[in-house]
């Protein structure tokens, strides 16, 4: 008598449909578990980029407050310059060149 693994099925060996079926089994183990690995990889990293979204959308908050109050203080500037005339200054007469009468 022969062993089962040994025994033929039309060609097919109970052997040879074992090693296929573990075969089968153990590539669907693996494409599952890299499956789920990938998913919760791609859940971390959405739920990390909706978080520096509203970290962002905290930081241009603060920022457009910041720039209202700069502008608010900037208006407050221009009238009190256009108040004040700056006079210039005159420029020196001189018959030497500056850069020459620099070094006398």
């Amino acid at each position: 008598m022969t062993a089962i693994e040994h025994r033929e099925l039309k060609g097919i060996t109970i052997k040879n449909l074992i090693v296929t079926i573990m075969s089968t089994a153990s590539i669907v183990a693996s494409v599952m578990t890299t499956y789920f690995g990938l998913k919760g990889d791609i859940q971390d990293i959405r739920s990390s980029q909706a978080t520096e979204a509203k970290v962002n959308g905290l930081r241009i908050k603060m920022l457009e407050a910041e720039m209202s109050l700069l502008q608010k203080q900037i208006d407050e500037i221009k009238p009190h310059q256009n108040q004040s005339i700056v006079k210039p200054i005159p420029a020196l007469k001189t018959d030497t060149p500056a850069l020459l009468s620099a070094i006398k």
